[in-house]
């Protein structure tokens, strides 16, 4: 992947800054209610959400998503 990408809203976000965020938008419940991940909803945290989205693609791709769609 190439250092300059000035079309990816995402540039020089880190996945804590997107989490973060996302989760002063919509709250915990909000964001489980966005996207269905236990990780919201049991016990949640930004560490412990954090852990399970590095290991998961699936779901990082998801939050990565939502936060262009709230914040594009």
């Amino acid at each position: 992947m190439s250092q300059q990408q000035p079309n990816n809203p995402l540039h020089g976000l880190s996945l804590e800054k997107i989490l973060t965020r996302l989760v002063e938008h919509y709250g915990w419940d909000g964001l489980y209610n966005e996207i269905k991940v236990n990780c919201f909803s049991n016990d949640p945290s930004i560490k412990s959400s954090l852990k399970f989205l590095r290991k998961t693609q699936w779901a990082r791709d998801k939050v990565e998503s939502l936060y262009i769609r709230t914040f594009s």
